[in-house]
Protein backbone atom coordinates (compact mmCIF):
# COMPACT_ATOMS: atom_id res chain seq x y z
CA UNK A 1 0.00 0.00 0.00
CA UNK A 2 2.93 2.35 0.57
CA UNK A 3 4.17 1.99 -2.98
CA UNK A 4 0.44 3.38 -4.17
CA UNK A 5 0.14 6.75 -1.71
CA UNK A 6 4.08 7.31 -2.26
CA UNK A 7 3.49 9.26 -6.31
CA UNK A 8 1.72 12.43 -6.07
CA UNK A 9 -1.61 12.91 -7.48
CA UNK A 10 -1.83 14.77 -10.37
CA UNK A 11 -3.28 18.19 -9.99
CA UNK A 12 -6.13 19.71 -12.44
CA UNK A 13 -6.24 23.70 -12.82
CA UNK A 14 -8.53 23.66 -15.70
CA UNK A 15 -11.71 22.95 -13.92
CA UNK A 16 -14.40 25.37 -15.42
CA UNK A 17 -17.73 24.02 -14.45
CA UNK A 18 -20.79 24.98 -16.85
CA UNK A 19 -22.96 27.94 -15.86
CA UNK A 20 -25.70 25.19 -15.68
CA UNK A 21 -23.86 23.17 -12.93
CA UNK A 22 -23.33 26.36 -10.94
CA UNK A 23 -26.97 27.27 -11.10
CA UNK A 24 -28.41 23.85 -10.22
CA UNK A 25 -26.09 23.89 -6.96
CA UNK A 26 -27.20 27.41 -5.99
CA UNK A 27 -30.50 26.30 -6.32
CA UNK A 28 -29.91 23.40 -4.64
CA UNK A 29 -28.41 24.80 -1.76
CA UNK A 30 -31.12 27.27 -1.22
CA UNK A 31 -33.93 25.01 -1.06
CA UNK A 32 -32.30 22.30 1.21
CA UNK A 33 -33.09 23.03 4.95
CA UNK A 34 -31.25 20.66 7.78
CA UNK A 35 -32.91 20.62 11.16
CA UNK A 36 -31.86 19.19 14.04
CA UNK A 37 -33.96 17.48 16.80
CA UNK A 38 -32.70 15.64 19.62
CA UNK A 39 -29.28 14.52 18.24
CA UNK A 40 -30.99 13.69 14.55
CA UNK A 41 -30.53 15.76 11.41
CA UNK A 42 -33.34 16.29 8.91
CA UNK A 43 -32.77 17.23 5.31
CA UNK A 44 -35.73 18.62 3.40
CA UNK A 45 -36.10 20.28 0.06
CA UNK A 46 -37.96 22.64 -0.10
CA UNK A 47 -39.40 23.28 -3.57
Amino acid sequence: MAKIYSHASPKHNNLSPKDETIRFLLNYSKALSVIDYNKLKFEALLN
